[in-house]
C-alpha cells in the first residue's frame, strides 16, 4: 500500500469525536497533516482536520481508504475491530498504538486477566458467565453490593450496574450476554486518580502528573492536578503504568483510573488513548497528551510534561435541557472568567450528559491545601454558571 513521504507525515485518526479534534489541532500546531475517518461531516473533528473519509469507524474500506492517505493511522478510541484491521496490518499499515498491543485492551475483561498476570492490584472480579442462573451462589467472601460491567463499549457510567441483592442479579443473567459481563467486589474508596502516560518507538516513556479525577454520576466532573496525595502513591501509580506499557510494548498515549482508599491504589480501568481527565495537559504541561500521540505516531522527539504552573482544575460541561439562548449565556458568563480557558467542541446535538466542552483553570498557590481551596472555590463557582443536570 502506497503512503505519503515521510518529509510530508500524515496520520489519519479513526474517529470524529472531540479527541480527534484535539489531535487534528496539536497535529496543525506540529506541521502534521491529520485525516479523520468519521461517519458524519458534523463531527468535531471535521473543522480541523485537513481531510476527511467519511465512512463509520467500524467500516474497515473507510480505514483501508484513510491508511491510503496515510503514513500513520491512530484511534480516537479503543472500540475497534481488531480482526478486521490486522488485514490492513498484514498488507503494509502502520497503526499506533500497534494492534498486538491493544489485543488485551479493547475489552474490559481481558484487561482484568492482564492485571492478573502483572500481579497489579484491581478489585476481585469474576466472570459473569461463571455463575448459573438455576442454582445463584456467589463465591465465598463475596457479598452485596456488587458493581457489574459490561466488557465492551461501556463509558461515562454506561455499561455499568450496581448489583443490591439476588434479585438484581437474577435479571442482569437473564438480560445481558454473560460472556461480556464481569462482576467486581464493591470498592469503597476515598479518591479517585489517573495516570496518563507516553511511550515512542524507541521505548522512551514521559508520565504527566497524577490527576485526581471527581465523578457525578459516574461521569467525569473536574479533574485536578497535581494530585493531593502522597509520593508513594504517584510513585506507584506511575510504576504501575510503566509495566503496562512495557509489558504490552505499547506504543503511544495511555490512561489509567485508579482508585485509591482502604485496600490502597487498585486499578480501574485502562483507556488506550488520550484521556478526558488530561485534557488539563494543554495549558498546564509543558507538552500535552495530543502533542504526544500526534508526534509519537509522526516520528517526531518530544519534550518532557512536566508543569508549567503550581497546578491546574479541568471542569467538564455538559448537555443539558436547554435551548440556544441559555447556552450562549453560558459561554458568555465562562468567557468573563479572568484567566479562564474555553474548549468548546462544537457538537451538533446538546444531550444531558454529553461532554459539550471543557474549561481550564491555571493555580498559582504552591501551597497543597490552599490551592486544593482554590480549585473548590473555581469549580464551585462554574457550577453555579454551568450546572450539572441530576
Amino acid at each position: 500500500m502506497e503512503h505519503k513521504d515521510h518529509d510530508n507525515c500524515t496520520i489519519g485518526i479513526v474517529g470524529g469525536g472531540q479527541l480527534a479534534q484535539m489531535l487534528a489541532i496539536e497535529g496543525k500546531k506540529l506541521g502534521i497533516d491529520v485525516i479523520v475517518q468519521t461517519g458524519k461531516e458534523t463531527d468535531p473533528a471535521v473543522m480541523n482536520a485537513g481531510n476527511v473519509v467519511l465512512s463509520d469507524i467500524k467500516d474497515i474500506s473507510g480505514t483501508k481508504q484513510l491508511a491510503s492517505l496515510s503514513n500513520c493511522v491512530t484511534f480516537e478510541n479503543e472500540w475497534i475491530d481488531i480482526e478486521g484491521l490486522s488485514l490492513l496490518e498484514d498488507s503494509g499499515v502502520s497503526f499506533i498504538p500497534y494492534l498486538s498491543s491493544m489485543v488485551p485492551l479493547v475489552n474490559k475483561l481481558s484487561q482484568r486477566k492482564l492485571l492478573q498476570k502483572l500481579n497489579v492490584p484491581g478489585p476481585e472480579w469474576l466472570s459473569l458467565s461463571t455463575l448459573k442462573s438455576s442454582n445463584l451462589a456467589l463465591p465465598s467472601g463475596w457479598k452485596f453490593p456488587l458493581m457489574a460491567k459490561s466488557s465492551i463499549g461501556g463509558y461515562d457510567g454506561k455499561g455499568t450496574n450496581k448489583i443490591n441483592d439476588y434479585r438484581d442479579l437474577s435479571n442482569l443473567l437473564r438480560s445481558v450476554d454473560t460472556k461480556l459481563w464481569f462482576l467486581e467486589k464493591w470498592v469503597d474508596y476515598e479518591q479517585e486518580f489517573s495516570v496518563v502516560i507516553s511511550r515512542d518507538k524507541f521505548g522512551k516513556v514521559n508520565i504527566f502528573p497524577l490527576i485526581e479525577t471527581f465523578q457525578v454520576n459516574q461521569i467525569c466532573d473536574w479533574a485536578l492536578a497535581p494530585a493531593d496525595v502522597s509520593y508513594q502513591v504517584t510513585a506507584m501509580a506511575n510504576n504501575i503504568a510503566i509495566s503496562i506499557v512495557r509489558e504490552l510494548d505499547f506504543v503511544g498515549v495511555l490512561a489509567i483510573e485508579f482508585f485509591y482508599g482502604v485496600n490502597g491504589l487498585l486499578v480501574n480501568e485502562i483507556a488506550p488513548r488520550t484521556h478526558n481527565s488530561a485534557h488539563l495537559t494543554i495549558e498546564a504541561c509543558k507538552t500535552n497528551q495530543f502533542q504526544h500521540q500526534v508526534a509519537i505516531a509522526s516520528g517526531l522527539p518530544i519534550e518532557s510534561p512536566e508543569l508549567v504552573s503550581e497546578g491546574a482544575l479541568m471542569v467538564n460541561l455538559l448537555g443539558f435541557n436547554g435551548g440556544d439562548e441559555i447556552l450562549q449565556r453560558r459561554l458568555k458568563l465562562l468567557d468573563a472568567i479572568p484567566g479562564l480557558y474555553l474548549h468548546w467542541y462544537k457538537k451538533d446535538n446538546n444531550i444531558p450528559g454529553r461532554k459539550l466542552g471543557h474549561v481550564t483553570k491555571l493555580l498559582d498557590s504552591k501551597n497543597v491545601s490552599e490551592r486544593r481551596n482554590n480549585a473548590i472555590s473555581i469549580h464551585k463557582h462554574i457550577r453555579s454558571i454551568w450546572p450539572i443536570e441530576e
